[in-house]
Order: structure tokens, then sequence, then C-alpha cells
């Protein structure tokens, strides 16, 4: 609960404020708009009278044997209105509404979900810790908090309920799925070789928010949507809260912090847009199949200018005027032998055969290789042999046994495993989610 705690009290803290908080960048010429500078904090001001909706009366859906009224709809729009400062107009109405019974519908199933477990309850101590914590964040007293969303038309008994509800689903998600979430040390060491290799490469700090067509009613509904996010961010509603709120992305959780992106690893219509954008930018809405992005630059960074690699190889003398059936020979010999190698034996088995050289290179800047060299150091994977490649000293066998970007600091093994650890609880929940919508009993009330 902690980031998303976070993220509702930057909102609120707006609220209280009453001014609207910016994106933490630099001020830009805009891709779809500047994102507003800070305001100054300014005295409290009165609350804003509440958004008048016409709801219909009654119960306008069903989940299961659950109710959802018009009231219900009505306090969660309001509720997810205070938390982004999304305004509502004529034309975002219906995508609120939208996410607002999306939301419901979720947390109906949620508590099903949870009262199947008798051992694990959350006591009204554990939700009223949560919300002075919210509280005391923004500067707030847990009793002005309520009060300052009360006067906005929202019962206390909303928050109370949606944090009861969260604070028992993620424990009811840490504790089912921890063991299948754990990481591999194996995975660990990819991921930390896919960082090394990858800060050669340009990189993006991006936020992201992904409007799901399929939760919306389609992808020009998703398209009308991202527009109107768009517009309320520019106008001054907080990225991060709005990502929390209406992404569909995995990154919502974290307010839609999608870390660094390395460039040609996203859909390239995505990668268009970010060579577009420059450092606090907001895009216009990227259509891609099935959805809808807006991508926030938070920063960008050129890759490391030196690519250090560790090589080794084994080698048959031969000189630049060796025969063509010669240097076959020696091809010959050397793929036979490629198999059997890898980088802890291929020295050994180099002094154990005549007319073989064994050499550790070390680690070097792939730029200050020899051309022939240069290619396999940039192109072939760690841990990976070389076909047999020719220089005016003979023909080599080359191995890759490390990569990593010169001058950048080696990413933390512990903090990758925790990263990897989070995305795969992530990843389980939300397929958890999934399930529960695809065996539930769901309908709409006219």
């Amino acid at each position: 609960m902690r980031f998303q705690r976070y993220l509702t009290g930057v909102a609120i803290a707006a609220l209280l404020a009453g001014s609207a908080v910016a994106q933490t960048a630099p001020q830009q010429p805009a891709a779809a708009g500047t994102l507003n500078p800070a305001a100054e904090q300014a005295p409290p001001a009165a609350p804003a009278p509440a958004p008048q909706f016409q709801m219909a009366d009654g119960v306008l859906a069903t989940v299961n044997d659950s109710v959802i009224t018009g009231f219900d709809l009505s306090q969660r729009m309001l509720l997810l209105i205070a938390m982004t400062q999304v305004q509502p107009t004529p034309e975002n109405i219906p995508a609120i509404q939208q996410e607002a019974l999306n939301a419901l519908i979720d947390e109906r199933l949620q508590l099903q979900e949870l009262a199947n477990y008798e051992d694990l309850k959350v006591t009204d101590e554990e939700v009223n810790q949560e919300i002075a914590a919210m509280a005391q964040e923004v500067g707030a007293t847990p009793e002005a908090y309520l009060s300052y969303l009360e006067a906005g038309g929202i019962r206390p008994q909303t928050l109370r309920e949606q944090v009861r509800t969260q604070i028992g689903w993620q424990q009811l998600v840490g504790g089912r799925f921890q063991g299948r979430a754990r990481v591999s040390k194996g995975a660990v060491d990819a991921a930390l070789r896919q960082l090394s290799e990858a800060a050669t490469k340009k990189q993006y700090l991006i936020g992201e928010v992904y409007i799901e067509a399929s939760r919306v009613g389609g992808q020009q509904a998703a398209m009308n949507g991202a527009a109107q996010l768009v517009q309320q961010m520019v106008q001054g509603a907080p990225f991060q809260a709005v990502a929390q709120q209406f992404s569909a992305a995995p990154s919502a959780s974290r307010g839609g912090d999608a870390g660094w992106v390395v460039a040609g690893t996203v859909n390239p219509i995505l990668q268009a847009a970010m060579d577009q954008l420059e450092v606090g930018q907001l895009s216009r809405p990227i259509a891609v199949e099935g959805g809808v992005y807006i991508i926030y630059m938070r920063d960008k960074r050129d890759g490391a200018a030196a690519s250090l690699v560790q090589l080794k190889q084994v080698m048959i003398e031969m000189p630049e005027t060796a025969t063509e059936a010669e240097v076959a020979a020696a091809a010959q010999r050397l793929e036979a032998l490629r198999p059997q190698l890898t980088c802890d034996t291929m020295l050994q088995r180099a002094t154990s055969e005549q007319g073989l050289l064994g050499a550790d290179l070390g680690e070097a800047d792939v730029q200050n290789l020899t051309p022939q060299f240069q290619q396999v150091a940039r192109s072939a994977a760690v841990g990976t042999i070389s076909t047999p490649v020719r220089t005016p000293l003979g023909l080599h066998l080359v191995a890759v046994c490390g990569r990593r970007a010169g001058g950048v600091e080696a990413p933390d093994p512990r903090a990758v495993e925790n990263q990897l650890f989070r995305q795969n609880l992530a990843n389980l929940a939300r397929r958890y989610m999934r399930d529960l919508r695809a065996d539930a009993l769901i309908e709409y009330r006219q």
C-alpha cells in the first residue's frame, strides 16, 4: 500500500493546497501541451462543489450475488475524481464512469474471494492506521483528511471500504503467491547481463498510461478517453495519480513508472514517439493494437561511451601467405573443437592439444579491438564461442565471457531481484483477477 498511499497523498495534498500539482520535469515545448509548472503554495481553499451526476437509481449491476447501485457508482466516481484531480466534463464523464464501474466490479470480486479465507480479516485498526498514514503524508490529521473528502460529497465509509479491500487483497496475493513469485539466481543473472548490455544503448525514463480498449468499449472510446486525460494532465492533474487510477499497464500500481526503457525493445510506434519527446513532455494519445498509450518523458540518457568485454581465444597460428587449403583445414579443426569449448575450459583445452594456442585477453574496450574481433564482441551473446575468425596472425575462436558498460555503475543484484519479484507478484495478481472475472456472473441493468 505504501506507494499507492503516496500517490493518493499527492493528489489530496494538492486539493488541500487549493492548487494543481505539476509533473516533476522541466518545462519544455510541448508535444501535447506543456505540463504545468508547480504552482506556488497557496492557502487552503474551500473545496469545489461536488460534481453532479445523473445516475440511475437502484441496481446498476450484479457481480455474482453482490449488487452495485447508482449510489455506489457515484461515490466511486467522486473518489476517483478527488484522487486524480481529473475535472469532470461532458466529454470525460463516460470514461470516469466506466473506470469507476470496472473498479467496483473488481472490488466486489476481491471481497467475495477474501470471504473464502476466514483467517484473513482486516481490522478497523489496520484501516485507521492506513488512513492516518495517508493523512500524515499530506500534513493533515485523519479527521481533516476525511472531512475534506466529505465536503466534496464523498462518504468516509467509501474510502474506508476501498482501503479495507486493498489491504486484504494485497495480503491474500502476497500470502498465496509469494513462493511462486520468488526469483531464481539464473533469472537475476540474466537480468543483470541484459542491464549491462543495455547500458550502451540509448535509454528513456518514462511514465506510461495504457487505456485497454476492451475495458472501455472499443478503440475509439480508448482514444477519446486518452485525449481527455492528456488534456486534464496538461491542465495540472498529477500524472502518477491518473496512471494509478486509469492505466491498465502493470506499472499502474507504481503510478505509471515504467523505469528506464532501452531503445529498440518496445513497439516501433512507441519508439518513434519517445524519439520525438523531450524531457518533461507528454505525448498525444498513441494508438497501438488493443489500446492507447500516453507517454510522459521523465528523462533520457545516451548509452555509455565505452562497451567493455572480457575475451578469451583459441587460435591456430597461420601466416597471411597460407594457402586456401591450409586455412580451410584449420577452420575445419576449430569448427570440430568449438562445440566442446566454454569460457571455463577453452584455455585448458588449448594447452592440451598440439598446434593450438590459448589466451585470456582480459577486459577491453570494444573500440580498441582489431576490426575482426569487434564484430564478435558487439554481437555475440555472453558465454558463446565465435566461428573461426581470420586475422593476419592466424585463425581464432573468440569467446565473449563478459560484457559491461564502461563508467556505468553496476546494478545492485538485490535491487534487481526485488524488482523481478514485484513484477512476478503483480503478474500473478492480474492473472488471478482475470480468472475471477472469467468465472463470475456479471450482469448489467439498464
